[in-house]
């Protein structure tokens, strides 16, 4: 296995090979699927970036517990946790920071303000999604601060029929446990959905180094989501998500946890006029977050510092459709507001109770028009006016060639910014010096892409390559005490990379998709930037034996990266996972499942210092009775 990139590369160069005698006319047409990579909602073959989206059957196939298990499949990104199911867990995409990547949850940004703009990956459910959309590049010329290196869309289920009520659970090593239900309403014009989870674990001893206890998890989520169709041009829809768990940790005291808290909520409102010609947008959405560490002491907890936050935006996007909306100008309005506190722990006194406050109001516009029936191009700019940082300017521009049914050519070009976080500016802890002086990040990236679809049977085949350079990257300076204090960093950090991906059907029942992605990501002296392998791919084969019967076989491999270590890096090894599910439809209305993660048992370390999950097995139910 310690050959896997060379064995996914070269089964993707084969693919390429076997099948470069491509048909032009018969075959099927790259998928049009709706994805959030505009203003507006366009179909995938309109958009110059690198897209992929995780649909409803993979994520039933995959029976994941968390998201972030499903992302390691896809080219560009890099997970690393600190442990396992619950435990910190981090998403870096083409090379960036953790916090360049933009997360929504139907439409919601769910990155914590209080958690240095971060969205922890561990605590994040896969229970309750229709589909999630990874749309690589930068994006902030339409999404703004943060969305450096990508967005991440996760939409959740709603209600597709009259009535829908469904109830599962599944249990697992380490007292691993996992059950909820939903239930779903949809007639005439409205639909309501309401599902709840709580999923728990003993877990493992994730830092032996620190003691020999166990780090348990605990996560319950609510998910509620509803729409009104007033009228045939007007649509109402209301989205909130509750979600609240406990994770321990190993500290000093030995035994410590972490209580969190997240509650979304979004209202909107659609309108599109009866020529088609105009639509309209209006959305209120506001979040609130909570974290809270506690140590234990004579076996009563105690309060050992908390962070709270709260993020408000208002939106409204218009746009103007021409020629059978082959041409579209949108214009964007918003405004955010973001509260930050910290409490206790490292903070006193004034400190500890201070409550602050950031501003930013923004205009984004954005053209697409197809001059010819071939050819999209696309241009996007966006103002921001921050209260603290003051204001700034980011572009994109977008080049797409249809040359066939077939094959697809792309490019694009953008920049993009990244504020300092509360926590780099404000943040009070042992070893930390905040520094309230920061300015923000600034990138500027480009690439090039191509989609096919070749041969009879359908092989489709992605390639793009990547450049991407950030001017004034926040980094550490660390004084002899080991204090250390964010700072901006001279020079350009280089980031720069290949990502590889095919999926082919090899009959009707047989289904393989592999991925590949080389980056090279250096800071502004040249060193290698940590938790950022240079090789990272993935073969997922889903094998429908029989009518009622799915097994899914799924191989992860991370090569080698370098981690913080005292007094110097260390590097961590490469590891190759193994996964098996199998689904089997009992009945109409039951389905059991089975899941074998790492099956060859492999020891391996994402973060230096902490430990993972050794080979584990789940089984599971899930009955429908409407």
């Amino acid at each position: 296995m310690k050959q896997f990139p060379s064995i996914a590369l070269g089964l993707w160069l084969l693919s390429l090979i076997s099948t470069s005698q491509a048909a032009t006319g018969d075959n099927p047409e790259i998928q049009e699927i709706l994805v959030s990579a505009s203003l507006i909602p366009i179909a995938v073959s309109r958009s110059a970036n690198a897209i992929t989206v995780i649909d409803a059957k993979q994520i039933k196939n995959r029976a994941a517990l968390s998201v972030s298990d499903l992302l390691r499949d896809v080219p560009g990104l890099a997970v690393s946790s600190y442990g396992a199911l619950g435990s910190l867990t981090s998403i870096r995409a083409r090379g960036s920071e953790s916090n360049h990547l933009v997360v929504l949850v139907d439409g919601v940004e769910v990155n914590d303000p209080s958690q240095s703009d971060m969205l922890n990956w561990g605590t994040l459910s896969a229970t309750d999604i229709e589909r999630i959309e990874i749309i690589r590049g930068p994006q902030s010329s339409m999404r703004g601060s943060d969305a450096v290196a990508g967005v991440i869309n996760i939409i959740t289920s709603e209600a597709n029929q009259v009535l829908s009520a469904n109830v599962f659970s599944e249990y697992g090593s380490r007292a691993t446990s996992k059950n909820g239900f939903s239930l779903g309403h949809k007639s005439g014009k409205f639909s309501v959905r309401l599902g709840a989870t709580h999923l728990e674990t003993d877990g493992i001893n994730i830092q032996p180094s620190s003691g020999d206890d166990i780090d348990g998890y605990r996560n319950t989520g609510i998910n509620l989501k509803a729409g009104y169709q007033y009228s045939d041009q007007l649509n109402l829809s209301l989205t909130t998500r509750k979600t609240t768990g406990m994770n321990e940790f190993d500290g000093f005291p030995e035994v410590q946890s972490s209580d969190f808290s997240r509650f979304h909520k979004k209202f909107s409102a659609d309108y599109n006029s009866a020529d088609g010609l105009w639509s309209h947008m209006v959305s209120l959405a506001d979040s609130d977050f909570e974290n809270d560490n506690f140590k234990q002491e004579d076996s009563q907890s105690v309060a050992n510092g908390s962070t709270l936050s709260n993020k408000q935006n208002y939106q409204y996007i218009g746009s103007r459709f021409w020629q059978a909306k082959d041409q579209r100008l949108s214009l964007a309005l918003e405004c955010e507001k973001e509260d930050y506190k910290q409490l206790g722990g490292w903070a006193s006194g004034a400190d500890a109770d201070k409550l602050v406050s950031r501003n930013t109001d923004s205009v984004a516009v954005e053209y697409r028009f197809d001059p010819i029936e071939s050819v999209t191009l696309a241009a996007s700019a966006r103002h921001d006016d921050n209260d603290f940082f003051g204001k700034s300017n980011t572009q994109r521009l977008e080049a797409i060639y249809q040359q066939s049914d077939s094959l697809r050519l792309r490019g694009a070009w953008g920049t993009a910014v990244k504020n300092p976080t509360f926590t780099e500016l404000y943040g009070i802890y042992s070893g930390f010096q905040n520094n309230p002086n920061l300015n923000p990040e600034q990138s500027e990236s480009w690439e090039l892409g191509l989609d096919a679809i070749l041969s009879d049977e359908p092989v489709q085949l992605g390639v793009t390559y990547f450049n991407a350079q950030l001017k004034d990257e926040i980094g550490s300076s660390c004084d002899a005490n080991w204090t250390c204090t964010p700072v901006n960093i001279d020079g350009i950090s280089d980031r720069q990379g290949v990502e590889l991906s095919s999926s082919f059907a090899v009959n009707e029942s047989l289904l393989v998709n592999a991925a590949y992605t080389y980056t090279d990501s250096e800071d502004s002296a040249g060193v290698e930037e940590q938790l950022r392998a240079k090789h990272i791919g993935s073969i997922n084969v889903a094998w429908q034996v029989k009518s009622d019967t799915m097994v899914n076989l799924n191989i992860q491999h991370n090569g080698s990266q370098t981690d913080y270590g005292f007094p110097n890096p260390v590097l961590l090894d490469a590891y190759t996972l193994v996964n098996v599910n199998a689904n089997y439809s009992a009945s109409d209305k039951m389905d059991v499942y089975l899941s074998l993660n790492n099956l060859f048992d492999e020891d391996y370390q994402q973060v230096n210092g902490y430990e993972t999950l050794g080979f584990g097995a789940n089984l599971g139910l899930r009955y429908r009775f409407q």
